[in-house]
């Protein structure tokens, strides 16, 4: 649970590093940050689906 955007953040790169395939370098970490809470209008994105997080994460990956 998160109450502040740097928590937002360390959320988003724990989810995108957990699996040991991706770092955040390959992804615009603040992008998703700031579109999952536009939608969720919290800063704990743990409540997000986690298909919907993942969506939006795959919009913001770097190519």
């Amino acid at each position: 649970m998160s109450d502040s955007r740097d928590g937002a953040v360390a959320y988003v790169i724990a989810a995108l590093e957990a699996k040991g395939t991706a770092t955040r370098d390959d992804f615009d970490v603040l992008g998703i940050v700031d579109a999952s809470h536009a939608i969720t209008e919290d800063w704990d994105l743990a409540i997000m689906e986690r298909s919907l997080f993942w969506g939006i994460a795959a919009g913001f990956m770097k190519v």
